[in-house]
């Protein structure tokens, strides 16, 4: 064998392992954290290309993509985000899917003895010292708390009592750990497992507050779009959007 055919077995090989050993980072909504890393697991078993999700706030993740983050597709729980980015030039044209729209509850600890029959009037209660919500600035879900206290009359007197967690995750964690006396959570957080089992909720009126209407979109940044728009399209097949619906999700417009 020659010693250019050699280099060249080499050269491909050499490509061929760092291929398998690049992954595309998808910034991903917090309330998405008890579902995706299956849907991460699943993409990998089936295409054999890796996926890193980052969890965290909508409005965070926005501000660090018009600043230069490297992530290759965006899911954020506000369709406006991936909007936004649209107009600004800084995704690929004509990807942006919204592929879920997430639900609000109230939820508190089993040991609570609020009466959630009452939905969110019975956050009146005495009991609630401290009320966990997400910071409305920045994260989708907080401020739909807010729209939705305010249409029942209870956000000035409850205003003072709120304990705000940089994400709907970190809100979640305060009532979980004690910090606060319940919580204003998105419906895909609390039906994981663990929270399920340690509390109770109540799905609170849609008609409350803007639907919370969720999209992805790929960015032009993207180091690798080929493996962004294929993950992007896998989220869209039916085993995905079933799985997305045991965790409360609902498809727009349905």
């Amino acid at each position: 064998m020659s010693m250019k055919r050699v280099l060249v077995i080499v050269t491909i090989c050499c490509w061929a392992a760092l291929a398998s050993a690049q992954e595309i980072v998808v910034a991903a909504a917090a309330d998405l954290q008890s579902v995706f890393p299956e849907v991460a697991a699943r993409f990998e078993k089936e295409t054999g290309r890796k996926v890193k999700v980052n969890f965290g706030s909508s409005g965070q993740f926005l501000l660090q993509i018009e600043n230069g983050a490297p992530f290759d597709v965006f899911f954020s729980a506000d369709v406006q985000y991936p909007q936004r980015l649209e107009t600004e030039g800084l995704t690929q044209p004509g990807s942006i899917y919204k592929y879920a729209v997430g639900k609000l509850v109230l939820y508190v600890p089993n040991n609570s003895a609020l009466n959630l029959s009452q939905g969110l009037r019975a956050l009146q209660s005495p009991a609630v010292k401290r009320l966990a919500i997400a910071n409305p600035q920045h994260a989708p879900y907080g401020r739909a708390a807010v729209e939705a206290l305010k249409k029942e009359g209870l956000y000035d007197s409850l205003q003072s009592r709120f304990v705000m967690g940089e994400n709907i995750s970190q809100t979640a964690q305060f009532v979980q750990s004690g910090n606060a006396d319940a919580g204003i959570l998105a419906l895909s957080l609390v039906l994981s497992p663990q929270m399920k089992s340690a509390g109770r909720y109540v799905e609170i009126d849609a008609s409350d507050y803007k639907p919370l209407e969720q999209a992805a979109v790929v960015l032009k940044s993207s180091k690798d779009k080929a493996t962004a728009e294929l993950f992007l399209e896998f989220v869209r097949k039916a085993e995905i959007v079933k799985l997305l619906a045991q965790y409360g999700f609902t498809m727009p417009g349905k």
